[in-house]
């Protein structure tokens, strides 16, 4: 059976711009698999490919089994796409909108009912169902989108930063649903710029840079892959000479922050080993001493090229 996402050199260009360039990548069956990026690398443009929204320039995007460029419509009947601009109908109800998004899908009058109820539960919008979105706050129209996606139980979804600027009632809701419909069979397909949000919920990410796919990995493989160096954070009882802990074997770089030192190094059991000789030559006792681990953010920012090692 082929994955339920297959991008294989897919190309899209604007005038003389290649805003995706030959990206390929395979989203697993049952995975939440992020897809991660700066501003302008490429993400909402392939997900805009995947969804049929616009069409490839070269390569091709199969989902669920169905090319995207001869036979999207099939497709479109079993995925489901959360938009980051919200798109509901704003002088309609939230149930006039999912009743509506039941014709459009071809689902009895009575499952309609009985799915909408159940979504507009789940998030919070019950209540509500009757009030025209107009009057609704950015985090209830989101999450309206989403119930609107899901009504026809789609067993992919697709979700371009669906938590972006949300209040915490409704992010919550919304990654909560997510992990629901995850452990019950639905693969998710998300863009987010939200490193903590991949690292909680992703199985995979991929990261785009400048068109091109730079990594796809497991969050953690991602963030041992980078680590060359490594971090070590330090606190003494009182006042040591920064020049001195930048002069000490191993160590690459100081940073200051609050009552900690930060240091960058090559070799973490000989920095440790330098710093206990250190202390006691200041007359200085260690307080605290961390060797953390990089974290998602670190690994994005070096696979972006934002940030050097």
């Amino acid at each position: 059976m082929p994955d339920p996402i297959e991008a294989r050199d897919l190309t899209k260009v604007f005038g003389g711009t290649t805003a995706v360039d030959r990206v390929s990548f395979s989203v697993r069956q049952g995975e939440i698999f992020g897809f991660l990026g700066p501003n302008g690398a490429g993400k909402t443009t392939t997900t805009r490919m995947l969804t049929g929204v616009i069409p490839s320039d070269g390569g091709t995007a199969h989902v669920l089994g169905y090319d995207m460029r001869t036979d999207p419509v099939r497709a479109k009947q079993r995925f489901g796409v959360v938009p980051e601009t919200a798109n509901a109908y704003t002088d309609l109800s939230a149930w006039q909108n999912l009743m509506l998004m039941g014709e459009l899908y071809g689902l009895a009058r009575t499952r309609a009912e009985a799915r909408a109820a159940d979504l507009l539960g789940a998030l919070g919008l019950l209540e509500r169902k009757g009030q025209k979105v107009q009057a609704y706050s950015k985090g209830m129209k989101q999450r309206l989108i989403l119930a609107m996606a899901l009504l026809h139980e789609p067993e992919l979804l697709f979700l371009d930063e669906p938590t972006s600027g949300l209040d915490v009632q409704s992010t919550h809701l919304i990654l909560d649903l997510l992990r629901d419909l995850n452990r019950a069979g639905t693969t998710i397909f998300l863009t987010t710029h939200n490193m903590e949000e991949a690292n909680r919920l992703c199985d995979r990410v991929g990261i785009i840079r400048s068109g091109r796919i730079v990594a796809i990995d497991a969050p953690e493989k991602l963030k041992s892959a980078i680590e060359r160096v490594h971090r070590v954070e330090v606190s003494f009882d009182r006042e040591v000479s920064g020049d001195g802990l930048a002069a000490l074997e191993t160590v690459l770089l100081t940073a200051r922050e609050g009552d900690k030192w930060q240091l960058v190094v090559e070799d973490t059991d000989a920095a440790v080993r330098a710093l206990t000789a250190f202390a006691r030559g200041q007359g200085a006792a260690i307080v605290t001493l961390n060797t953390p681990a990089p974290s998602l953010d670190e690994a994005f920012l070096r696979l972006t090229g934002e940030a050097e090692p």
